[in-house]
Parts: C-alpha cells; sequence; structure tokens
C-alpha cells in the first residue's frame, strides 16, 4: 500500500506552497476549519490563516448557545461548556484577525456573556458592523463600555431593551459616523423613539421589522428624524391610543396620515400582507416572534439589503460546511 504523504503529484510539500496560494485555497473552507485545524498545522499554514481577507468579517451564524429557557430575568440558563466554545472561538479567531475585524455577526440564540464582549470590544477597535441580537446576559454599563472602544462603528443590530436611552448616549457620543439602526423584536415607543432622535440626530438608516410599534413612536421618527433616507416597518403590529382614556388598541396598518409622511422618505417598507408568512407569524405570536418557529436563518433577513445577513454569509460564515 502506498504511504501518503503532505505533497502534491509533482513533489511539492504544501507547506511550502506560495501563501497566496495557501490562501486562495483555505477560502474554499470555513472560518470553524480555520480555527479548530487549518491554523495548527505549520506556521506557514498559519501565517496564510490569518490573511485578512478571512477577518474583515466574521459570521458566527450557526453558534448558537446551548440554552434553556427560564421565566425569570436572563430568562435563559446556558451551559458553561457552551461559554467556554465560545470563549475559544472567540480566542482563536480575534488572535488569527490582528485586530483587523470590521464586520461580527452573531446568532439570535447566542448569548454572549459580558466577559465575552469585553474581549470581543479590547480586540476589535476597528469595528464597523455588529449584528448582535442577544443582549440577555449584558449589562448596559458592559455595552457602553464596549460601544466606547468602537469609534468607528457605522451600524448596530439590538433587542428592544429598557435601557435603551443610554446605549444611544453612548453610539451618539462616541461613533459619529454612526448611520444604520436596526430593532429586533420588542415594544417600540414614543421613549425609544426620543432616544434615536435626541441622540442620533444623523441617523440614515432605521429597520424596526418585526416589531410591535406604537403609531405615537413612528409618528415622531418621522417627523424628527431629518436625515433619515430609509424605513423599514415590514411585519410589525401597531398599537393605537385610544382618547379619551389612553386605551391601546391593536391595528395590523399604520394610520394613513402616518403612512403619507413617511412615504416621503426615499426608501420606505412595508408590509402587512395576509399571505406573508412573516406578518402571520406576528399576527399568532401576538408581536413577540418565536424566531425558531420559522424558517431556518429568516432572522437574517432584512427588507434594507445593507441589513440583510442572508446575503452577505459566504466564505467567512461558520454555517458554510464542504
Amino acid at each position: 500500500m502506498e504511504q501518503c504523504d503532505n505533497t502534491d503529484h509533482q513533489g511539492r510539500r504544501w507547506e511550502s506552497m506560495p501563501i497566496d496560494i495557501l490562501v486562495k485555497i483555505f477560502l474554499l473552507t470555513n472560518i470553524k476549519d480555520l480555527i479548530c485545524g487549518i491554523s495548527g498545522v505549520c506556521s506557514s499554514w498559519r501565517l496564510a490563516c490569518a490573511d485578512s481577507s478571512f477577518w474583515k468579517r466574521i459570521d458566527f451564524a450557526v453558534t448558537p448557545s446551548y440554552y434553556i429557557p427560564m421565566p425569570e430575568p436572563p430568562y435563559v440558563w446556558v451551559a458553561s461548556s457552551s461559554d467556554n466554545k465560545v470563549m475559544r472561538l472567540l480566542n482563536y479567531s480575534l488572535v488569527l484577525s490582528r485586530r483587523d475585524i470590521t464586520s461580527l455577526v452573531f446568532h439570535i440564540n447566542l448569548y454572549l456573556k459580558e466577559n465575552h464582549l469585553s474581549y470581543v470590544a479590547e480586540r476589535s477597535p476597528h469595528l464597523q458592523q455588529l449584528v448582535l441580537p442577544a443582549w440577555n446576559r449584558i449589562s448596559t454599563d458592559c455595552i457602553n463600555k464596549a460601544i466606547s472602544k468602537w469609534k468607528n462603528l457605522q451600524s448596530l443590530t439590538m433587542p428592544c431593551i429598557r435601557g435603551h436611552q443610554s446605549v444611544m448616549k453612548a453610539i451618539g457620543k462616541n461613533c459619529r459616523n454612526f448611520e444604520q439602526l436596526k430593532i429586533m423584536g420588542g415594544r417600540f415607543d414614543v421613549s425609544f423613539a426620543s432616544s434615536i432622535s435626541q441622540f442620533l440626530p444623523n441617523l440614515k438608516v432605521l429597520s424596526l421589522r418585526c416589531s410591535v410599534l406604537y403609531e405615537k413612536a413612528v409618528n415622531h421618527i418621522v417627523d424628527n428624524m431629518k436625515h433619515l433616507q430609509v424605513l423599514n416597518l415590514s411585519h410589525c403590529l401597531f398599537v393605537r391610543i385610544l382618547p379619551p382614556l389612553g386605551d391601546e388598541e391593536h391595528v395590523s396598518k399604520l394610520d394613513e396620515s402616518i403612512l403619507v409622511k413617511a412615504s416621503c422618505l426615499p426608501s420606505f417598507y412595508t408590509c402587512w400582507a395576509p399571505c406573508c408568512v412573516l406578518c402571520q407569524r406576528m399576527d399568532i405570536d401576538k408581536g413577540d416572534l418565536k424566531w425558531y418557529k420559522c424558517e431556518k436563518d429568516l432572522w437574517r433577513t432584512d427588507e434594507v439589503m445593507s441589513l440583510n445577513y442572508l446575503h452577505e454569509a459566504g466564505l467567512s460564515s461558520l454555517q458554510k460546511q464542504n
């Protein structure tokens, strides 16, 4: 039986191949293989794995936490083995990236701890885009400290949280080029809308898809965000405050006067079609969308292409498998 070795058919050893050739070959693999296997073979392979082609954008697409839902805050219990695995992946990827990451995408069910986020913030000073839909185990203080280190941050995807004012303030104070915000889920009220208009007056893109929106909050946005160019209200449920007692009424479509003003924006997205799967799901779930009941990776999509993380999930994604 012929013994295999690490040479090609012309006798050249794999580790002696030019770095640019190795990079082209490794681009056909996925980041998980780079981190857990390829980078540890030899010094030349590790050097190739550190090429910026791999690390400008890191997508932890299929790396959810192993968790159990809980009735009390933070509403999830995460296994320590899962936390340790995430830390190892973060460690390897951030070391290999040599602090050159500009985009990070985390799974909607990846529940980072504060030490995870702090570790990332210290080692990604050039970050421009952060997709972090789950903040269950992260305090606003921790988020704000991380934001203070991301001076180049331009785009953030986040959940709808109570401590929104301090987060919007931190972004406005530290991120001069910030222009895109996506809020995933929750109840978007006038208080949140006011925080955005006060601290992010130059915001250009706002996506509130698949959320419960108070009509007054939407009206506040279209009246006060003078630099807003793109607004996405697709697949939302709306809350109308009824006089004189302030009772709440859930409606499927915005008041016509608000629609007219929003339609004056350069790009305005809506969808409340009866045949739309997401609109149906929002209605069934009473606005608290259960993403795990939807098609896989549907949470990654957006009508605004710059916020659509599905079409970008390519070579830099843990999702891709050979």
